[in-house]
């Protein structure tokens, strides 16, 4: 029986495509890497590239944007000029969504990612990310919380106004139709 998590061949080399056009677009994220090995590690592994298609569906056009020398693993993270748009209006995690009485969202940040295998940026993975561009001008993005805060009932975001990253905090119950996440995804 064929696995939810896998694409036909078609899909996936649509999928490649698409990635590679916006590796060759945007070489300024990734400097001194190379798309043939990405593609390899890519083609390697069925379930990452199935979560970089969910990535893309919804609207977070994944790039790479790092290598990490101790593990081999190329860095995916969301580029989309605002927080993608098919992941927003939502709380942050399963606690928050089962707190709120009425008009809950259908979703939490930390589910969505869960099912679609990747995770939340750090709130210094997102000031990595700022260094590559501008991002999140309108939006804003859920960031992991430490857990210090979580058991507080709070949450934090980010976003970049006034050419400035800031880091805010809110009820993790909270959502807004401005306000999604940024995804991370290593391969």
């Amino acid at each position: 029986m064929k696995s939810i998590k896998e694409m036909n061949a078609e899909q996936r080399e649509a999928l490649l495509s698409l990635l590679q056009a916006r590796f060759e677009k945007n070489m300024n994220r990734h400097k001194g890497l190379e798309w043939v090995r990405v593609r390899a590690k890519l083609e390697a592994d069925p379930e990452k590239l199935w979560s970089l298609n969910e990535m893309e569906r919804t609207g977070g056009e994944p790039d790479v944007v790092g290598y990490d020398d101790q593990t081999g693993d190329y860095i995916f993270n969301d580029c989309s000029a605002e927080t993608p748009a098919g992941r927003r209006s939502l709380c942050y995690d399963r606690a928050a969504l089962e707190s709120r009485k009425e008009n809950k969202p259908v979703n939490s940040a930390i589910d969505l990612a869960a099912a679609m295998g990747i995770e939340l940026l750090t709130e210094e993975q997102y000031r990595e990310l700022q260094k590559l561009g501008k991002f999140d001008t309108k939006t804003s993005s859920w960031v992991k919380t430490p857990a210090e805060i979580r058991k507080l009932g709070g949450a934090l975001f980010c976003d970049r106004r006034y050419d400035h990253v800031f880091v805010y905090h809110n009820g993790a119950e909270s959502y807004y139709a401005a306000r999604g996440f940024r995804g991370l995804l290593k391969v």
